[in-house]
């Protein structure tokens, strides 16, 4: 693996629950990518999906546009991934990430599996790609640094419509800020984090969009436990745990079977999301 963490790296996630920055993708890959999200997005209009692009984009858009999957795959990110992960891996769910300009749009405090239905498992890794700069200003994200080690605690919904999560959810902790660390990163950089550690992010108060691109990596062996089935993507290795509903990547951007099955796929995770919801879902962010 040509791009794999030092063990002193692997062991400061370990220790931290989150990495960043990692030196992932040169200015010509970024440029690339959001040459190719523009023409997604032409396309998309072409086929009358204006109204419903955002959406799109927000969760699972690994299954409708062929550009995520070459990103996700990229060997300088899965050797890096497959470091702390091993030598497996599914991905889970691809997402951009999109705040835009002088926004009062926030994250509240939470720990991504809460709502996943996928246990308590340290199998699973978040890779956060910056598209833009992405600052206190911009809205970053802020990590708690060793509250990954803790379990999945109560959270509260809040179904706040400036809280871009689908419930508005907040975990039920006290939070010293003063503790938290900004992830500050340039396009192209990556940060990591695991699913249980407390993160959050504030308001965009630039000029201009804060973007990311997010990939969700599994290993084999984690399991849907609350939604009957639930389906990933080899990536890289083998999957022989039969966990999970093998699907392929799109070949095209906007494919009409592909966002049927994207609605498939949507509704089977919204049974785990919504698990215990006093509210019907806002269309936020997954985690």
């Amino acid at each position: 693996m040509n791009h794999a963490l030092a063990d002193e790296t692997v062991q400061a996630y370990r220790r931290d629950g989150y990495l960043f920055p990692l030196e992932v993708y040169d200015a010509d890959e970024v440029g690339l990518i959001h040459s190719e999200l523009e023409l997604a997005l032409r396309d998309g209009r072409q086929k009358g999906l204006d109204a419903d692009l955002a959406q799109l984009l927000r969760t699972n858009a690994h299954l409708l546009l062929p550009f995520v999957n070459r990103v996700a795959r990229a060997p300088q990110l899965l050797d890096r991934v497959a470091s702390i992960l091993g030598p497996n891996l599914l991905l889970w769910s691809a997402e951009f990430f999109i705040k835009p300009a002088s926004s009062d749009k926030i994250v509240s405090w939470h720990q991504d599996l809460t709502y996943w239905g996928l246990g308590e498992t340290d199998e699973e890794l978040t890779a956060w790609l910056a598209l833009s700069d992405v600052n206190t200003e911009s809205g970053c994200m802020r990590f708690i640094p060793g509250s990954h080690r803790q379990r999945i605690l109560p959270h509260r919904d809040s179904f706040d419509e400036t809280n871009l999560l689908s419930r508005g959810q907040q975990v039920d902790a006290d939070i010293d800020e003063d503790e938290a660390v900004d992830v500050v990163l340039r396009p192209g950089q990556v940060s990591f984090h695991h699913g249980r550690i407390f993160h959050a992010s504030g308001p965009n108060r630039s000029d201009g969009d804060r973007v990311g691109l997010v990939f969700r990596f599994l290993t084999p062996e984690v399991k849907q436990v609350v939604a009957a089935r639930d389906y990933a993507m080899i990536v890289r290795g083998v999957d022989r745990g039969g966990n999970w509903i093998h699907l392929a990547p799109p070949l095209r951007n906007f494919d009409a079977a592909d966002i049927e099955l994207r609605r498939e796929v949507q509704r089977e995770q919204a049974k785990a999301l919504a698990e215990g919801a006093a509210e019907t879902l806002h269309r936020g962010y997954l985690g």
